[in-house]
């Protein structure tokens, strides 16, 4: 089943912050959350929000490479990604056990 259409379910925010603990720049980041991630709509609209997340420190540009500006994860944005996708997989099996009468 596809998320798309699903509203907050298909939210790239998680896919592309799990995405940055290492130097990406917008068309390697959208690659590495479709292949890990599958049909997350990630796109280039999607990459203002790094701006946001470098203003809250969460994340940090770095040099650029050529016309490209990568991004990576600062120690705080790692702590509240972490805490995040924590408690994301409690939500989840909790989820899951409840869908389990259901299969």
């Amino acid at each position: 089943m596809e998320l798309t259409g699903l509203g907050r379910f298909a939210d790239p925010a998680v896919p592309i912050r799990t995405s940055l603990p290492v130097d990406r720049h917008g068309y390697v980041l959208i690659r590495d959350v479709e292949e890990f991630a599958g049909a997350t709509p990630v796109r280039a609209r999607s990459m203002p929000r790094c701006a946001g997340w470098s203003r809250r420190g969460l994340i940090e540009a770095q040099a650029p490479l050529d016309r490209r500006r990568p991004y990576r994860t600062t120690a705080a944005g790692a702590v509240t990604l972490r805490v995040y996708l924590e408690h994301a997989r409690v939500v989840a099996q909790h989820g899951l056990r409840r869908l389990a009468a259901y299969a």
